[in-house]
């Protein structure tokens, strides 16, 4: 009789999680494992998992900044995958801060996984993770509350999937960007995430008219929902209308555009952080709590941490760096060491 294989879970809430979880799943099937995707319908995860063709069950959106919904919402999330755990029957849970599946697999006593990579990040009060895998670089008791057994890997959560990227030249033709501007990708803050800083907003706000002043320049702008793309429209007609801002209008390859601009200026983790894997100068304008991650980075001079305003005019340095970048890859240990762990879990 044959052996079932194993299944195991992996809930996608964030856009950054897709392009993290694809070699964790490919090592996962080479290995004999059944992998079955859920999906949260925000921040372009589901039309990120289209454009790589992963086929997934997308269950609930985000309800906003209002915490009384946010908590109806994740509730209403979880009352909705009931159904999807119920069929599927897995035996690991995996997720990159999932708090439905922490939640639901600790009602249907299913062994968790939650991976995270920035210590402040607001878990479940109560229900805890079975296992918690964190890099290297944050320190064992600053995650200890949320889980009794804690296990750690090399490096940093982009060096699992970054050294996968294959850089492909049409991205700059295709956003109608010619080789001779300096391109800047810029992503705004998380507006509506717990650890938002209004501070950030006014350093965004920097950024841009810095930006927008400079000749010779085109700026890629990620926003994360239609709410903050029609705020940017609305705050920046002219730069809008005339091309210097360029919001396009389909979800792209992150990696891919970053390797193809000349610089970086985000208030996001995953961004800064998939720039300074790649080599790209980035600029971080993110004011919550500094992560362990990101002190890292800036301390080993992979990340410049913006901190005023006056920071956006003295520290940034526009010089186009593409031309002469190569891409250095340093081996897979960090996804390696992530999968071996995993693989050892579920065989428990």
């Amino acid at each position: 009789m044959a052996t079932k294989k194993k299944k195991i879970w992996i809930d996608f809430v964030n856009s950054p999680h897709v392009p993290f979880f694809l070699p964790i799943i490919e090592e996962l099937n080479k290995c004999g494992y059944a992998v079955t995707l859920t999906a949260r319908d925000a921040y372009q995860v589901c039309e990120l998992a289209d454009l790589y063709n992963l086929r997934y069950k997308c269950i609930g959106g985000h309800h906003g900044k209002n915490k009384i919904l946010k908590v109806g919402g994740m509730l209403f999330r979880a009352l909705k995958s009931v159904r999807f755990v119920m069929s599927e029957k897995p035996d690991l849970a995996l997720s990159h801060g999932s708090r439905v599946q922490v939640l639901l697999a600790s009602i249907f006593s299913i062994p968790s996984v939650l991976l995270a990579d920035y210590e402040f990040c607001n878990f479940l009060p109560i229900v805890k993770a079975t296992w918690l895998i964190m890099p290297d670089a944050i320190s064992e008791s600053a995650l200890k509350k949320h889980s009794k057994n804690i296990l750690r890997y090399p490096g940093i959560k982009e060096d699992v999937y970054v050294p996968s990227f294959k850089p492909d030249s049409r991205i700059l033709p295709d956003l109608g960007i010619s080789e001779e501007v300096l391109v800047v990708t810029v992503r705004p803050p998380a507006s509506e995430a717990h650890y938002h800083s209004h501070k950030s907003e006014e350093l965004f706000e920097a950024a841009i008219d810095f930006l927008g002043s400079t000749p010779n320049l085109r700026m890629v702008l990620l926003p994360r929902n239609k709410r903050q793309e029609a705020l940017v429209r609305k705050t920046w007609p002219r730069e809008c209308n005339n091309g210097k801002v360029i919001i396009p209008d389909h979800a792209v390859d992150g990696l891919n555009l970053i390797w193809h601009s000349d610089l970086v200026i985000s208030g996001g983790g995953t961004m800064n952080r998939e720039a300074a894997a790649l080599g790209v100068p980035v600029y971080s304008i993110f004011q919550g709590k500094i992560g362990a991650v990101d002190q890292y980075l800036a301390n080993s001079g992979r990340l410049v941490l913006l901190e005023s305003a006056k920071d956006v005019n003295r520290k940034i340095i526009l010089n186009k760096s593409r031309k002469s970048r190569k891409l250095e890859h340093n081996g897979r240990i960090a996804l390696h060491s992530i999968v071996d762990e995993i693989i050892r879990i579920v065989g428990q």
